[in-house]
C-alpha cells in the first residue's frame, strides 16, 4: 500500500511541475509583451505551488519512510527514490518507479530550461532600463551644443585662473 502512495506523491509532483511549467510558457509570453499585472498574477500562483511542492516533497519522504518500515528498514528522511530502486526486487515496481522518477525529472529539467530563458529575458530587459535611463539622466555634455569662439577662450581662461589659484 505505500509503494502506491509513493508513486501517487511521484504523479502528484509532477503534475504540479507540469502546471509550473505552463506558468513559465505564460510568463515568457507575459515579458515579451510587457503585461506587468498579468506577470505579478503568474509570480503568486508560481509561489503557491512552490509551497505546495514543500508539502508534497514531506509527503514524498514519509511515504518512502512507510515504504521502508513495510519492506522491514529503519525509516530514514535522506533516502531518495533512486535509492529506493535499489531496495525494491519486484521488477514490475522498479520499472513503474523508475519511470516515475524519469518523467519527473524531465519535467523539472524543462522547467528549469524556461526559467533560466525567461531569466536571460528579465536580465535583458533590466539591462535596456537601465541604458535608457543613464541616457535621459546624464548629464548634458557641453561640448555638444554651439558657443561663441570667445566664450569658449573666456572659459578656458577662467579653469587655467582656478588651477593656478588652487596650486
Amino acid at each position: 500500500m505505500s509503494f502506491e502512495a509513493v508513486l501517487q506523491t511521484m504523479s502528484e509532483l509532477n503534475d504540479v511541475h507540469l502546471t509550473l511549467l505552463e506558468l513559465a510558457e505564460q510568463k515568457k509570453h507575459a515579458l515579451i509583451h510587457n503585461q506587468v499585472e498579468q506577470l505579478t498574477q503568474i509570480v503568486t500562483k508560481e509561489n503557491k505551488l512552490l509551497k505546495r511542492i514543500g508539502e508534497m516533497d514531506q509527503q514524498r519522504v514519509d511515504a518512502i519512510g512507510n515504504f521502508l518500515i513495510e519492506k522491514g528498514y529503519k525509516p530514514n528522511p535522506r533516502v531518495t527514490v533512486s535509492d529506493l530502486t535499489k531496495i525494491i526486487f519486484n521488477a514490475e515496481e522498479k520499472r513503474i518507479l523508475v519511470d516515475s522518477q524519469k518523467q519527473l525529472l524531465a519535467t523539472i529539467r524543462k522547467l528549469r530550461e524556461h526559467n533560466e530563458l525567461n531569466q536571460q529575458m528579465i536580465e535583458q530587459s533590466l539591462a535596456f532600463i537601465n541604458y535608457s535611463i543613464d541616457i535621459i539622466a546624464a548629464p548634458p555634455d557641453n561640448d555638444m551644443f554651439y558657443s561663441k569662439p570667445t566664450q569658449q577662450q573666456d572659459q578656458h581662461l577662467r579653469r587655467n585662473t582656478m588651477f593656478d589659484t588652487r596650486a
